[in-house]
């Protein structure tokens, strides 16, 4: 394996019930058109805020930045932590303009979101604390020190690009792997405390919706990642598929408990570049007696060989799990615990 090029794609083949899981802003299901038809669409950025949210629920306080306007308040709550100051606020704005960024104000906070570690926003309120003047040294703290989020999912920051981190991980927006019509929920809501001659509904509303089996896709590169973390990021990467494999963005889930499981998992570690497969799907799968699920896989394994085939090599370690047993055909396949433990020995491996 070369260490200047370590790529891992994670495939996943996923079943959705009637849901809302991302809607537009006229709230119906978001969709896409690709290979001539409606496809279901969930966008990259739905499912990435729920892989940081399970990062904060599930995995250690150096996985999470906050991303937010308000990073007066979060540099002032670390100074006050050290010392119960009356002008914390003041102190963390000076901290924040010392390090490039512009603040509106300390409750405006920046004209944009800004990710920011609880390493870097420490880092900051004790070198304000110290009585430095060095704005070179706060640039430092704010460019060091960042959450696994943020060396995943990259920081861009327009009024200084020196403070940005490159992304090393990409998400994909999910599609349908074949043709959606979305449809149209008619609901009443009952008003408990009406009076009993009254038999009417307290409320008369529609809700928006599809079903469909989902081809989602990311790719991790690790060399960048490890570049940025400086440690070794086999269990960042694991991780990374961990959260990408079992989260769900949370939309309407009150209302249609979507909440499932994937249907197939295939996972690559490749030294050339990144390969996402939906042009499996450019051709719509049919629909037959076994739903899509089953064709949708076997169209999946038939363009992996194909394209391993005629374009690129095979990849040098590929994973898998599924219900069928087919995917046999192009990865060692294993139970789903048993293949993250074994994706991070080969990543661990590799460096």
């Amino acid at each position: 394996m070369t260490k200047n090029r370590l790529y891992i794609d994670i495939h996943v083949l996923q079943t959705v019930p009637p849901s809302c899981v991302n809607r537009d802003d006229t709230g119906s299901p978001k969709t896409a058109q690709y290979g001539g038809v409606t496809r279901a669409r969930v966008s990259s950025q739905s499912w990435k805020h729920a892989m940081r949210e399970m990062f904060r629920a599930d995995y250690e306080e150096s996985w999470s930045g906050d991303r937010t306007k308000a990073i007066v308040q979060k540099v002032a709550a670390k100074i006050s932590e050290v010392n119960q100051l009356a002008d914390a606020e003041k102190l963390a704005t000076d901290a924040l303009v010392n390090a490039g960024l512009k603040i509106k104000s300390a409750e405006k906070g920046t004209d944009a979101l800004f990710f920011m570690s609880d390493a870097q926003a420490k880092g900051l309120a004790e070198l304000v604390l110290s009585g430095e003047k060095d704005k070179k040294l706060f640039k430092e703290k704010l460019s060091s020190d960042p959450s696994v989020d943020m060396a995943l999912f990259g920081r861009m920051v327009a009024d200084d690009p020196s403070l940005n981190y490159d992304a090393a991980a990409q998400v994909a927006h999910s599609i349908s792997t074949h043709a959606i019509h979305n449809e149209y929920d008619y609901f009443t809501a009952v008003d408990d405390c009406s009076p009993e001659d009254n038999a009417g509904a307290g409320h008369l509303g529609t809700n928006e919706f599809n079903a469909a089996t989902l081809y989602r896709y990311a790719t991790v590169n690790a060399v960048e990642l490890q570049k940025t973390l400086g440690k070794d990021v086999s269990e960042v990467v694991k991780g990374f598929a961990e959260s990408f494999i079992f989260s769900m963005p949370t939309g309407k889930q009150n209302s249609y408990a979507n909440r499932t499981l994937p249907d197939m998992v295939y996972i690559t570690v490749r030294c050339d570049q990144p390969v996402n497969m939906a042009g499996a799907f450019e051709k719509p799968v049919p629909a037959c007696a076994n739903g899509y699920m089953e064709k949708s896989e076997e169209c999946f394994i038939k363009y992996a060989q194909e394209t391993y085939k005629m374009f690129v090599s095979e990849p040098v370690c590929a994973l898998g799990t599924d219900r069928t047993g087919k995917l046999e055909a192009i990865a060692d396949v294993m139970p789903i615990n048993d293949l993250l433990d074994k994706l991070a020995e080969t990543v661990s491996a590799s460096f």
